[in-house]
């Protein structure tokens, strides 16, 4: 009888992973068996485990883990699994069933953890920024939710392209701190301490990027005249999408005033909106998610009057030998200290607890299952 394997299994949806002893996964024509190194703990797991993603209601029990970085025939490997997208187990295992023409070899000397925290994340960050976003050397770029993976990745594949001046913003300090650490030349908050907008707070006011900003280069700040707006937190609030968008264009532009070239948008919502305002004429916005809203208040004027082109991006959209090419670029990345993603390591017997600490947001970055 085949030795069993060890498996975070979803028993049912929107439950966290309960670890358990398996059946070995079955192979067959073109599927073999690998060695789980590291599986990372993705927001598309979550999704998909909530039971409400795009893809249905997966059967269950199932083990999640879309995607994973394992060992095969002797080789260290990136792969990929349907897990909560289609019927079959995922990455969250001691052992996996892939399909072979899927596997991606990696440098015999990759590091798994770090490969797999980048994963999928880093390879949207880098075809949202080149393919889509058609980032030359010397231009500006914006990137809304810098302290995510994506966003993280965001910042170094810009730096790394020759982009001219990178800023980023972020939500909370401790993402503000990890777009920095990745190399942000500007980080922007998008809080608004303790209430959507701070406009009696006197924002903007400080003299200085670097007092916005927290870390930006010094130089003066150009305050434009404010135009009237409600004096507080509460009357912005009843305003709603635009008036929060306001205010964050005023801060985009304070931080930016020459403008962006680029804005890679991991949110949606105001901020996208408001980043849509700093664009220079011809700009592009590539939209990646929607962690902010599912809707942005974007005005007409801005859009036609600077000829703007607003994107979107998904990996669905990579052919196999695309993705493999990306994963390749980010896993060479890795390898070179050019890609570091912050990201804390749970053995797979902790599944649990792994998988509530990132879907309650407390994790510092992406949150990494090892054997």
């Amino acid at each position: 009888m085949a030795e069993r394997a060890r498996a975070a299994r979803i028993h049912a949806c929107g439950t966290a992973p309960v670890v358990g002893d398996v059946d070995p996964p079955a192979t067959g024509p073109g599927v073999v068996l690998v060695e789980v190194l590291a599986a990372p703990i993705t927001p598309l797991d979550l999704l998909c485990a909530s039971g409400t993603s795009y893809f249905g209601t997966p059967a269950t029990p199932y083990v999640p883990g879309v995607q994973g970085v394992g060992r095969h025939a002797g080789r260290v490997v990136w792969f990929p699994t349907p897990a909560g997208m289609a019927p079959g187990d995922g990455s969250m295992a001691s052992v996996v069933a892939v399909r072979e023409a899927d596997l991606v070899a990696l440098p015999p000397d990759a590091d798994p953890v770090a490969v797999a925290a980048a994963g999928l994340s880093a390879v949207a960050a880098f075809a949202a920024l080149t393919w889509r976003g058609r980032l030359r050397a010397g231009e500006t770029v914006l990137v809304l939710g810098g302290g995510g993976v994506v966003g993280q990745a965001a910042i170094q594949f810009a730096k790394a392209a020759g982009a001219a001046r990178v800023l980023a913003a972020a939500r909370s300090a401790a993402a503000r701190d990890r777009a920095r650490d990745a190399g942000a030349d500007v980080v922007i908050p998008l809080d608004f301490g303790g209430g959507p907008v701070a406009w009696g707070a006197g924002l903007p006011g400080p003299g200085t990027i670097d007092a916005v900003a927290g870390g930006a280069p010094d130089g003066g700040v150009a305050w434009a005249p404010d135009p009237p707006r409600p004096d507080t937190i509460d009357a912005v609030v009843a305003d709603g999408p635009v008036a929060e968008a306001e205010v964050l264009a005023d801060r985009f532009r304070a931080a930016c005033p020459e403008g962006a070239d680029l804005v890679l948008d991991t949110l949606f919502g105001p901020p996208a909106a408001a980043a849509a305002q700093v664009l220079k004429p011809g700009g592009r916005l590539v939209n990646l998610g929607s962690s902010a809203a599912e809707t942005a208040p974007f005005d007409s004027a801005t859009l036609r009057s600077k000829q703007l082109d607003v994107l979107g991006y998904t990996n669905v959209a990579l052919s196999p030998d695309q993705r493999a090419d990306a994963i390749r670029t980010v896993a060479d990345a890795v390898r070179a200290g050019r890609l570091t993603i912050a990201h804390e390591t749970y053995p797979l017997a902790d599944a649990a607890e792994a998988w509530s600490r990132q879907a309650s947001g407390a994790a510092e970055g992406r949150v990494v299952l090892v054997p």
